[in-house]
């Protein structure tokens, strides 16, 4: 697997390969959840390529920014194993080379949820993702359900700005006791992590929105939010000062 560090070299990369191309953007600390996305990747293009940037302007929160987890040596080892026949891992002086001056924002879906728990969070997500599909122009570009209203956002601002590159979203890989695989899974505590579930069990649950929530804060988590959308339940918590967020089917 190519290591790029520049986005000449992505594009010199991409002049190269004949077909399809198949693009999963991701910040790093790859778990299993990653690699079905890029293994849909190399199914379904003729190559594979993933990004590994750890994106500061989508962090409301400095802290944990500093604290995401850093494994690139594994990430590279994991995307390759999963089939992928390139990374592009820049710095962050290359993708904000503007100092950050321009930036994408949505008016609707990004205002919810997500867009008011972390103010400024989608804003970051869009520009930068904007700015990765414009220097590796894929075929298809993959994305996770777990953050699903993230996957709404990226589709239509593909689809708003003209983008010749289809959004796909897929399906949210879960441990087996139903825990959504997550980067920031790695910080639980051993108790934290059995408790963890709890909350894609609470979210499946037929139960009223309150009832889940109360659910959830009786059973130590602290809600930031359970709610409805686009015929799915939404919900975040907090547990051992980690943010879990998750979604279902409602």
């Amino acid at each position: 697997m190519k290591i790029l560090r520049s986005a000449d070299a992505v594009r010199a990369w991409t002049r190269g390969v004949s077909g399809s191309i198949g693009f999963v953007p991701t910040m790093g600390a790859l778990h299993e959840g990653h690699s079905a996305l890029i293994e849909r990747a190399v199914k379904e293009c003729d190559t594979a390529i993933i990004s590994i940037f750890v994106n500061p302007t989508q962090f409301n929160n400095s802290e944990d920014f500093e604290s995401y987890p850093i494994s690139l040596e594994a990430d590279c080892e994991m995307a390759s194993k999963a089939g992928a026949s390139a990374a592009y891992v820049p710095e962050s002086a290359e993708i904000y080379k503007d100092g950050q001056l321009f930036e994408i924002r949505e008016g609707l879906i990004s205002q919810e949820m997500e867009g008011r728990a972390r103010p400024g969070h989608f804003e970051g997500v869009l520009t930068v993702v904007m700015k990765l599909l414009n220097i590796v122009k894929p075929t298809r570009a993959y994305f996770g359900e777990k953050d699903y209203q993230q996957f709404l956002l990226i589709r239509r601002m593909a689809a708003a700005f003209f983008l010749e590159c289809e959004i796909i979203p897929c399906p949210t890989v879960r441990a087996a006791d139903g825990l959504a695989l997550s980067s920031r899974n790695q910080r639980l505590n051993r108790a934290g992590r059995e408790l963890a579930p709890k909350l894609f069990r609470t979210l499946k649950n037929n139960e009223s929105l309150e009832a889940a929530q109360g659910s959830l804060e009786d059973g130590g988590f602290l809600v930031e939010y359970i709610e409805e959308h686009w015929g799915r339940r939404f919900g975040a918590v907090r547990l051992d000062d980690v943010r879990l967020i998750d979604n279902v089917e409602a």
